[in-house]
């Protein structure tokens, strides 16, 4: 018996597949705690420099900044084969995969409605992360794969040098996106020349012909030496022949020294907005790593260079392209703190995490520079720099529960009453905005709907005056340690005990999303 054809009306979805990809983390969504002494503020300012795993870290994030990212430009580990070196490639490979996936579901989220992901990577994952961004932010939202010329020369070593890196673009949404056009470079400019003494000044042209046939713009065209043109075949004039009369009389077709040449429209540098970006860009216009090394020994000195910089260029073309000034820029993977070096110079807003050393080795006083003016390398003189503005530092908290003695998990003793509160708003979804003169109101989701936090044993006479306070129109979530009544005893009350309401929900004592449970670092 025969079997019916498959339905060809929708097509299979494609999938990138590896081993354990079905293992996702239950992340707790950690407080985050200002270290005063580590911030750097000399005037109001709210950027943001987070120590602490990056995964955690961006889950923190996402509470209050979910929708509001309008630029996300990482550097992520490339998985070289020296990230996971007790594991074979497989494996490896594997894990580098679900790392980055669980990083890049939250950054989507963060990303505003128009706001997009730059990933900068190489040769040796670039494509697997290509499929995975797919998977991630939909087909339809890639934007470009952005190749940078990274390396002045060939390496000696190898019969085919690598000479770049990959930077691709995705889109929260592609039907929002809008780049900004870049300026007009110097190199760019010099094309631009007045032989004609055009009082709006240098110009360069351009073909005045378009692909194709079409009846209002198949005129004949007569120079004023008397030169006639007809279009090219298979081609026809870029306009109807009213436009082109336009054209003639404001002194925009050209039609060579002698007037004799085919017609051409003239683009003057005047009147350009900028130029659009595209997907090649050489290490004369955006750096390499040398200038990046460089940067770094200037910064930080030669004993104390940062291995894989990146040059302050590159950050600037892409801020240039995706962002304004005062939007906000998200790096995940910091490194030696370019990105938000380069976005403060900008006049934009940021927010980077990282975890290693130099975080405080490298990070917090280039930062420190930016902020007082005394960095006078990288992108400062383009971006007219002077210093100002200011940072926050921030390290992740502990785990809301710990374990006691007898492998029971408690509320951790490291929190007091206010760490407590946040954390619960946090954790519950309510945005943390204790009322200085309603005792109860600790937080809120919506104009009527409050949480209150009290880590001890409630009693039902205080549940009675706490509902009449409340009243019959707001309503209130009350998480405590226990409670002395029936907890739907009171219609406006919501009574939840702690730790055992959210036990179960996230993974409690783990500081360390880098490799998967049980993986410890080499």
């Amino acid at each position: 018996m025969s079997q019916p054809l498959p339905s060809l009306s929708r097509k299979p979805r494609l999938e990138l597949v590896w081993v354990n990809k079905e293992n996702r983390p239950r992340l707790e969504p950690r407080i985050l705690i200002e270290v005063h002494e580590r911030s750097y503020c000399r005037e109001d300012g709210d950027d943001r420099l987070i120590f602490g795993d990056n995964l955690l870290a961006l889950r923190a994030l996402e509470h209050e900044f979910t929708g509001k990212v309008k630029c996300c430009f990482i550097d992520p580990p490339y998985n070289t084969g020296s990230a996971f070196a007790h594991y074979d490639d497989g494996l490896e490979h594997s894990i580098w995969l679900s790392l980055m996936r669980d990083r890049l579901e939250i950054i989507r989220r963060l990303l505003s409605p128009d706001g997009s992901l730059w990933v900068s990577i190489d040769d040796n994952e670039a494509h697997y992360l290509k499929v995975l961004c797919d998977e991630v932010f939909g087909r339809r939202n890639f934007v470009a794969n952005v190749v940078w010329q990274k390396r002045t020369s060939p390496d000696a070593r190898l019969g085919l040098g690598g000479a770049h890196d990959h930077i691709l673009v995705f889109a929260k949404d592609a039907s929002k996106l809008s780049f900004n056009r870049l300026a007009v470079s110097p190199d760019k400019s010099k094309s631009y020349r007045n032989p004609d003494g055009d009082s709006r000044g240098p110009w360069t042209s351009t073909d005045f012909t378009a692909q194709g046939w079409r009846p209002n713009q198949m005129y004949r065209i007569v120079s004023p030496a008397g030169a006639a043109f007809d279009p090219p075949p298979g081609r026809c004039w870029a306009n109807v022949e009213a436009m082109f009369r336009s054209l003639l009389a404001d002194n925009r077709i050209w039609f060579g020294v002698d007037g004799t040449a085919r017609p051409r429209i003239k683009n003057f540098l005047s009147e350009r907005e900028g130029v659009a970006a595209w997907s090649w860009w050489d290490n004369s216009e955006v750096g390499h790593n040398q200038e990046a090394k460089k940067e770094s020994i200037a910064l930080f000195g030669p004993e104390n260079v940062f291995t894989t910089p990146k040059p302050e260029r590159l950050a600037k073309r892409v801020l240039d392209i995706a962002t304004s000034p005062g939007d906000l820029v998200l790096d995940s993977f910091a490194g030696s703190g370019t990105t938000g070096a380069v976005a403060h110079k900008m006049g934009r807003r940021w927010i980077m995490v990282e975890r290693g050393d130099h975080c405080h080795s490298h990070v917090l006083p280039r930062l420190r520079k930016v902020v007082d003016g005394s960095d006078g390398g990288g992108v400062t003189a383009a971006t007219g720099w002077q210093g100002g503005g200011g940072f926050r530092y921030f390290r992740l908290a502990p785990s809301l529960l710990e374990r006691d003695a007898h492998g029971r998990e408690i509320l951790s003793r490291s929190y007091d009453q206010r760490m407590l509160i946040e954390a619960l708003c946090k954790l519950e979804g309510f945005t943390y905005a204790p009322s200085e003169t309603v005792y109860w109101q600790h937080g809120h989701s919506t104009e009527r709907d409050f949480i209150f936090v009290m880590p001890r044993v409630l009693l039902f006479e205080e549940l009675v005056h706490l509902s009449e306070d409340v009243g019959a129109d707001r309503s209130l979530l009350v998480m405590c340690l226990a409670f002395r009544c029936e907890s739907s005893a009171f219609p406006n009350l919501t009574i939840r005990k702690i730790p055992s309401h959210f036990a179960a929900r996230c993974e409690w004592g783990r500081d360390d999303y880098d490799l998967p449970p049980g993986v410890a670092n080499s």
